[in-house]
C-alpha cells in the first residue's frame, strides 16, 4: 500500500512531511500496549486506500520517542494531521468515526486548496477548514446567497441583500497566524473594492462601528486582486495570534448595488500554543499509562 507506512526511526517522520509537500499526512501516534490502539489501528490501515492523495503514517511512541515528545504526545491513540510540514489538526481517541469524519473535511479542502490556492504560499496552507461557522457571520448577507456559499471553492457565493455593504465574521477553532487573503469575485462591478480588516474584536461589530474604527489594515482591492489567480497580502506581523477576523466591504468596484465574492480563502497556518518545555519524555515501561 504506497500511502501507508510504518515508521522505525525518528530520523524518517521529517523526511515523509518534506516529500508529502502539500498532501495531507496523517499519523497515527500507537503503542504496542494500548488496547484502544490495537482496535483502531487496522481501521486506520484500512482507511488509505480510499484517500489516495493521503498519506498515512504510524508511529509507534516507543520506538520514535522523540518525534512523540516533539510533538507532545502524551495519550495514545493520538492522529496529527499535517500540510506542508505544519500541524493542521489533532485527534485523541479510537473513535473510528470521528477519524473518519475530520480525514473527509481536511482531504476535501486538499482538493480545495489545489484548485482555489495551488502553490502560490509556500509553507503556509488554506486554512478555511479551521473556521468556526458556528461563531461566524454575515451582516447584509442576501438569502439566497449566504457566507457558507462562499467559504468552499464552487459553493456558489455570497451576496450583499440592501446596499453595497458586507460585514463578515469569522470564528476559528484555533488560534492562526494569517499570510493572505483570497478574493475571488466576477469581473462585472460587484467586486468588493475597499475592505477594511479587523482582528480579535470582542463585540459584534455593526456598520456604523466599522465606518468609526480603526482597522489593522485597509486594502484596497484592484481587478488583478480578486482575479482567480490573485493573492492578497496582509501585514503578517499584525496577524499573529488570530482567534478571529472581521471584513468590512465598504464599497465595490462598480458602484452597483449589490456586491458578491465568489470565494473568501485563508491562507496561514494554526499557532502552535504548546511550548517545548512543558513537554514531558512520553517513553517509560510497557503499559505504563502516559
Amino acid at each position: 500500500m504506497e500511502n501507508f507506512k510504518v515508521l522505525k526511526e525518528d530520523s524518517e517522520f521529517d523526511t515523509e512531511l518534506t516529500n508529502a509537500g502539500s498532501k495531507l499526512v496523517i499519523v497515527d501516534f500507537t503503542a504496542s500496549w494500548c488496547q484502544p490502539c490495537q482496535r483502531i489501528g487496522p481501521i486506520f490501515q484500512r482507511l488509505a486506500p480510499n484517500y489516495p492523495k493521503a498519506l498515512f503514517l504510524k508511529v509507534d511512541v516507543d520506538e520514535l520517542q522523540e518525534t512523540a515528545v516533539t510533538y507532545g504526545v502524551r495519550a495514545m491513540p493520538t492522529f496529527l494531521f499535517f500540510k506542508n510540514k505544519q500541524q493542521v489538526d489533532k485527534l485523541q481517541g479510537a473513535d473510528p468515526n470521528a477519524l473518519e469524519s475530520k480525514i473527509k473535511v481536511l482531504y476535501g479542502d486538499s482538493d480545495d486548496e489545489e484548485s482555489a490556492d495551488g502553490p502560490g504560499v509556500p509553507g503556509y496552507n488554506n486554512i478555511n477548514h479551521l473556521i468556526d461557522k458556528r461563531g461566524s457571520e454575515c451582516l447584509n448577507q442576501s438569502d439566497e446567497h449566504e457566507l457558507e456559499h462562499c467559504l468552499k471553492k464552487g459553493g456558489g457565493y455570497l451576496e450583499s441583500d440592501c446596499d453595497e455593504q458586507l460585514i463578515i465574521t469569522l470564528s476559528f477553532n484555533q488560534n492562526v497566524r494569517l499570510h493572505s487573503l483570497k478574493i475571488h469575485a466576477p469581473d462585472d462591478g460587484k467586486a468588493p473594492k475597499t475592505v477594511k480588516v479587523f482582528a480579535n474584536l470582542p463585540n459584534s461589530m455593526d456598520f456604523d462601528g466599522a465606518e468609526r474604527s480603526e482597522p489593522i489594515q485597509t486594502l484596497e482591492l484592484t481587478k488583478d486582486d480578486v482575479a482567480e489567480t490573485g493573492i492578497i497580502g496582509l501585514k503578517f506581523v499584525k496577524y499573529q495570534n488570530v482567534h478571529s477576523l472581521t471584513l468590512f466591504v465598504k464599497d465595490n468596484q462598480g458602484d452597483e448595488e449589490t456586491s458578491q465574492i465568489d470565494y473568501l480563502g485563508l491562507i496561514g497556518v494554526p499557532v502552535n500554543t504548546t511550548k517545548m518545555d512543558d513537554f514531558k519524555r512520553v517513553a517509560g515501561k510497557k503499559g505504563e499509562s502516559h
